[in-house]
C-alpha cells in the first residue's frame, strides 16, 4: 500500500487509492468521477482542468503536501503560454497523483455538470448529450493487415473511448479518408449515442477540434413554432426565436387541417413541405443570429402535438380525424435530419421527437410531464398547457392523467377582432378601474402603463397595434369584475354597464379599450365575438381539467400549473374569473412559461431524460374527450363566467364580483350591484 496515494476528488467525495505515478485523469476514470476530456489524455483540449488543495484536512483526514502532484510539464507551460490557466489550475491528464491530495473538479471540468431554468420553481438540467466529440489517433493502413479506415476508425474509438459498433452513413464514408490523411491519422469525431446504446457518426475534423456542437429544441405548435438554439456543451440557451407556423392557412385549428388533407388529394404533403420549408429558414435564421453556422447544429429535439407530429414526419394525419385516432406510431422517433428535409443544419445532424401519449395528446403533454414531473409530486397537481389544442395532465406520484381539449386559437390571439401574436405593440396586460370603468394596459416592449407619463414617447415606435392572448384574457376578466360584463358573457350597454366606452354594435355592444386617433394606430376593441371566442376556449379548457378530476373522483386540487407561451404572463386571479381553470388557492396557481419547450430543452441536454419519459409516457392513462358524454354537460356549465354552478370559495375570498345582468329586462339597478374586491 506505501506506492499507493489517497486522492479525494470534491464535490463528489468520491475517494479511493490509486499507484503513485498515476495521471489524475486516470484516477478520475477508476473512481468515476465525472471529469471532461475530448482528447482521451493527450494534452490538447484542456476540458480536464483540476485544482488541486494543499494543506491540513481534518474533514477528510489527510495532510497534502506540495508535492502531492508531478511538477509543471512542457504540455501544461505551452497550454498556459498560448491560452492561459487560470491560477492554481493543472491539466487533469498531465499532472500525476505523488500522495495523498485533495482535488476540485470546477463546474466547467465536469461532463454533466448542470444548468439551471428558472420558472415557477428552480430546476437543473443535468448535461448528457447524445452528441459528443472524441479526439482519437487512428492506426495507418497496413498491407500485411488490410482493414478500411472505418474499420480501423471504429476500433480506435471502442480501444481509445469504449464506443463499440459505431456506425455510419455513405456521406461520411465519402468524406473519411482524405479527412484522416489531412490530419495525419489523427481525427475529431462528433458521435451521436442515443439512450439504447446506438452509435452513430455524425460528422468530423482533421487533427484537433473544438468548436462547439449546438442543438436545436423545437415546440412546433399549431399556431407558432418556438425554437431555442442550445450549447450542448454547457446547455446555455444562444437564442430563442419563433415564427407562425405556415400551416395555418391551411385551418386554423387541428381538426381543420385534418380536414383539408381528406378533401385534398396531397393536402398532407403541402403541409409537411410548408413546415420543413419553415423549420429550414428558422435554424437558418436562429443560427445567424447567434452568429454561428447551421453546421453546427448537429441534433434537433422535437416535441409537437399528435396532427403536427404527423405532418412533420410527412404522415398523413386523416386516421386522427375519426375515432379511434389512431397514430401511426406511438413511440419516441430517432430519424436522420434529412429524412425530414432539414437540410440547414449539419449533413449528419439527428432528429428525435418525444413520444406521443395518444391520439389526441402528443409529445408535447409528454415534454410538459417531462419539464413539470407530476409523476414525482406528492400533492395532486393540475398541468395547463393552453395552447389552440389545450393538453392537461392531473396526477401524483400514484397516478397521472391526461387529456386534450380543442381550445382554438383565441388564447394566442386569433379569432379575436383586433388580435395578433405576441409582440411590441401588442396589449398584453389590462387593468379596468371598478369606479369609472376606465382601462389602462400595457404592452410588450414597454414596461409603463399607458396611464403613466412618458407612455406615448416610450411606445412612438412601435405604438399600440392590437391585442395578444394574454392581454385578450386579462380583459375579459377585468370586464367582468368591473361590472362591464354579466355571467353569462353579454357586455352592458353604456346605460346598463355605466361606461360610455360601451358602444352599440348591430343588435350587441363593444367595450373600446384604446381609441388610437390619437397615436394613429387603430381602434382596439373587445367585441361581443371576442368574448364568445374566449368563452368557447376556457369552456373547453376547464370541462377537460373537470373531466379528468371526475375520473380520479376529487372536486378540488392542490395546485395548478399554468404553462404554454404566454402561461407566465396570465395572473393566477385574472384566470381563475375567467372560469379558465378550477377553483384553488390563488397562491397555489403558478406558471411554467414554455413548459414543453423546457421538456425539448432537458431532452436534447439529457440523453437519459429521453429513455425516463418514455417509460412514463406508458404509465399515464389517457382519458378522451371527444367521446366522453360529461365533457358536454361540463363544457356547457363552464360558458358562464367564471362558472354557471361550480363554487369558488377561494376565489371569492379575494374578489366579489358584480351581481349584474344584461339580458333582455335587465335594467341599470342590476348594473350597481355588489363590487369586488381588488385582490
Amino acid at each position: 500500500m506505501s506506492d499507493d496515494a489517497l486522492v479525494i476528488f470534491t464535490p463528489s467525495g468520491k475517494r479511493g487509492r490509486v499507484p503513485v505515478g498515476t495521471p489524475v485523469l486516470t484516477a478520475a476514470r477508476k473512481l468515476g468521477v465525472d471529469l471532461d476530456s475530448v482528447c482521451g489524455g493527450r494534452g490538447i483540449c484542456s476540458k480536464c482542468q483540476i485544482t488541486p488543495s494543499y494543506g491540513e484536512f481534518p474533514k477528510h483526514g489527510v495532510t497534502v503536501s506540495e508535492s502531492a502532484l508531478s511538477e509543471w510539464n512542457a504540455v501544461e507551460e505551452r497550454y498556459d503560454r498560448i491560452r492561459g490557466l487560470k491560477e492554481g489550475r493543472r491539466l487533469g491528464c498531465q499532472a500525476k497523483v505523488m500522495g495523498d491530495v485533495v482535488i476540485d473538479v470546477p463546474p466547467e471540468s465536469q461532463v454533466h455538470r448542470q444548468v439551471i431554468r428558472k420558472s415557477a420553481t428552480a430546476r437543473a438540467i443535468t448535461m448528457d448529450p447524445a452528441v459528443r466529440l472524441y479526439y482519437v489517433e487512428v492506426q495507418e493502413p497496413d498491407m500485411h493487415e488490410p482493414t478500411g479506415d472505418f474499420q480501423r476508425l471504429s476500433a480506435a474509438l471502442a480501444a481509445q473511448w469504449q464506443i463499440e459498433g459505431v456506425e455510419a452513413d455513405m456521406p461520411i464514408l465519402r468524406r473519411l479518408q482524405p479527412t484522416l490523411r489531412k490530419g495525419e491519422w489523427k481525427i475529431t469525431v462528433a458521435v451521436h449515442r442515443d439512450h439504447k446504446g446506438r452509435a452513430r457518426i455524425v460528422d468530423f475534423w482533421p487533427g484537433f477540434h473544438d468548436a462547439p456542437l449546438l442543438g436545436l429544441a423545437i415546440d412546433l405548435g399549431s399556431t407558432t413554432i418556438a425554437a431555442h438554439l442550445c450549447d450542448l456543451t454547457d446547455g446555455r440557451v444562444l437564442v430563442s426565436s419563433g415564427l407562425m407556423n405556415p400551416q395555418i392557412r391551411f385551418g386554423e385549428d387541428l381538426m381543420s387541417r385534418v380536414s383539408y388533407a381528406m378533401m385534398n388529394q396531397g393536402g398532407d404533403q403541402e403541409m409537411t413541405t410548408a413546415v420543413r420549408v419553415a423549420l429550414n429558414g428558422l435554424a437558418e435564421a436562429i443560427a445567424t443570429e447567434a452568429g454561428v453556422s447551421p453546421t453546427q447544429i448537429v441534433e434537433a429535439v422535437f416535441v409537437c402535438n399528435p396532427v403536427m407530429h404527423h405532418l412533420l414526419l410527412g404522415i398523413d394525419p386523416v386516421e386522427l380525424g375519426q375515432a379511434p385516432f389512431a397514430l401511426a406510431t406511438s413511440e419516441s422517433v430517432s430519424i436522420a435530419a434529412t429524412d425530414i428535409q432539414l437540410t440547414t443544419l449539419n449533413p449528419g445532424a439527428r432528429v428525435y421527437v418525444l413520444p406521443c401519449i395518444a391520439g389526441h395528446v402528443g409529445a408535447d403533454a409528454a415534454a410538459v410531464a417531462l419539464s413539470e414531473e407530476p409523476y414525482k409530486s406528492e400533492d395532486l397537481a393540475l398541468i395547463v398547457d393552453v395552447g389552440t389544442n389545450a393538453e392537461i395532465l392531473l396526477g401524483n406520484k400514484t397516478r397521472v392523467l391526461a387529456c386534450s381539449s380543442p381550445t382554438g386559437p383565441a388564447f394566442e390571439g386569433a379569432q379575436i377582432s383586433s388580435g395578433q401574436r405576441a409582440a411590441p405593440g401588442a396589449i398584453e396586460r389590462v387593468e379596468i378601474d371598478p369606479a369609472n370603468k376606465e382601462p389602462r394596459f400595457k404592452v410588450i416592449g414597454c414596461d409603463l402603463w399607458s396611464d403613466d407619463p412618458g407612455f406615448a414617447a416610450a411606445t412612438a415606435a412601435t405604438g399600440v397595434t392590437g391585442i395578444c392572448g394574454s392581454g385578450i384574457i386579462e380583459a375579459v376578466a377585468e370586464m367582468r369584475m368591473a361590472g362591464l360584463l354579466d355571467p353569462s358573457g353579454l357586455i352592458g350597454s353604456a346605460e346598463l354597464a355605466g361606461s360610455p366606452r360601451c358602444e352599440p354594435q348591430g343588435r350587441t355592444h363593444a367595450y373600446l379599450l384604446h381609441d388610437g386617433t390619437e397615436d394613429g394606430g387603430p381602434r382596439i376593441l373587445v367585441t361581443q365575438g371576442d368574448i364568445r371566442a374566449i368563452q368557447l376556449a376556457k369552456s373547453a379548457l376547464y370541462a377537460g381539467a373537470r373531466l379528468l378530476m371526475d375520473e380520479i373522483g376529487v372536486d378540488t386540487v392542490d395546485r395548478v400549473i399554468l404553462a404554454g407561451a404566454f402561461g407566465a404572463h396570465i395572473s393566477p386571479k385574472h384566470a381563475m374569473v375567467l372560469g379558465m381553470i378550477p377553483d384553488c388557492p390563488l397562491d397555489k396557481v403558478t406558471s411554467a412559461g414554455n413548459a414543453a419547450g423546457t421538456g425539448a430543452r432537458i431532452a436534447l441536454c439529457n440523453v437519459g431524460a429521453r429513455a425516463g419519459i418514455e417509460d412514463q409516457v406508458r404509465q399515464i392513462h389517457k382519458v378522451e374527450t371527444a367521446i366522453e358524454p360529461r365533457f358536454q354537460e361540463h363544457f356547457v356549465a363552464a360558458n358562464a363566467i367564471p362558472h354557471a354552478t361550480a363554487p369558488f370559495p377561494e376565489l371569492e375570498k379575494v374578489v366579489t364580483l358584480p351581481e349584474v345582468s344584461f339580458n333582455v329586462g335587465g335594467s341599470g339597478a342590476e348594473a350597481g350591484g355588489r363590487r369586488r374586491r381588488r385582490g
